[in-house]
């Protein structure tokens, strides 16, 4: 009879293999997403990577655990992107998520590696993908319809201003989606009978002082900001400047507004981001892009500020603020 407590040695060996088999199998890969924020430094990623993390960690993924974001910020220098996307391929990321500027770098760079895209332009007009239904490819994503709606920011503003008679539009001209965006409100405001006023800038140090002070020269009545990666990265300024001069201001995103803008008209970008998880989730689990449909918004925000209304001593009616989602006091 055996002791109790005492193990037979060949139990005793039989536990040693079993730990040095447990030890040389090969651990499981953690998943790697590549993100470029054309906006972003290493100090301060944006809040669209935030978005990002906070939809994956609903989807139960940890940083560090089971998946890991390769983070790479362009600090608002187009140029920069190639560069940070090639990096990414070379490093061979699971899936990239990407904005417009970054999407078109990486079509040249890579036709395996999934691609999930948050794109304002048209996907299928500009080429990143065969159709809505399917994609086609290694690009799915979301399309934010952003360039559809400059329209309806005139009408409101409009509806805002009195006698609204000419609109300044800020735009970068290097960005991808300038002159597109330019050419939608031409056409919006020729059927409201507006002029357009080009505020013309460029690059990653644009002359926003010099811009506002032609939007004043021009007599211009209020202004429309074209999102892209400089401009963005200037928000606070823009938003400042139009206060300063006396300008009521329209934008494609809630966070203008947010920072002291007066009104934006768009989607919920950080919601977007949010749901640009769920296409990482799906990729990850073996979908295929090609077989993805790309998601379009079927909701919109209509934001106010009333403090940047007051300081401009400018009455929204209330026919205007029962339409707005978030009013902000």
């Amino acid at each position: 009879m055996k002791k109790a407590g005492v193990l037979s040695i060949p139990f005793v060996v039989v536990l040693l293999a079993v730990a040095v088999l447990a030890e040389a199998q090969p651990q499981a890969k953690i998943p790697r997403i590549g993100y470029v924020s054309g906006t972003g430094d290493s100090s301060n990623p944006g809040p669209y990577v935030e978005a990002l993390r906070q939809g994956l960690r609903d989807l139960g993924y940890v940083e560090g655990k089971n998946i890991v974001i390769e983070y790479r910020g362009a600090e608002g220098k187009s140029e920069r992107m190639p560069s940070l996307v090639t990096e990414l391929v070379e490093l061979k990321v699971d899936v990239l998520v990407l904005t417009i500027g970054a999407i078109l770098a990486a079509k040249q760079a890579t036709k395996t590696i999934p691609i999930v895209m948050v794109t304002q332009v048209d996907p299928v007009a500009t080429g990143l993908v065969d159709s809505l239904a399917r994609p086609g490819g290694n690009i799915t994503g979301l399309a934010t319809l952003q360039r559809d709606l400059s329209g309806k920011r005139l009408e409101l503003l409009t509806e805002v201003v009195p006698g609204l008679a000419r609109v300044g539009v800020l735009r970068d001209t290097k960005g991808p989606v300038s002159a597109r965006g330019f050419k939608d409100y031409e056409a919006a405001a020729r059927a409201l009978k507006i002029r357009l006023q080009s505020l013309d800038v460029r690059g990653p140090n644009p002359d926003l002082e010099g811009a506002f002070r032609e939007a004043v020269k021009g007599r211009a009545n209020a202004v429309v900001t074209i999102t892209s990666n400089p401009l963005f990265r200037n928000s606070k300024r823009i938003t400042d400047l139009a206060l300063k001069n006396r300008l009521p201001s329209m934008y494609e995103g809630s966070t203008w507004v947010e920072g002291g803008g007066l009104m934006s008209y768009s989607a919920n970008d950080l919601e977007l981001f949010r749901r640009a998880a769920i296409y990482v989730d799906k990729i990850l689990k073996g979908a295929k892009p090609a077989d993805l449909p790309v998601e379009q918004p079927t909701k919109f925000e209509f934001v106010i500020n009333l403090k940047t209304a007051k300081a401009l001593n400018l009455t929204i009616p209330q026919s205007v603020l029962f339409r707005a989602d978030k009013v902000i006091k």
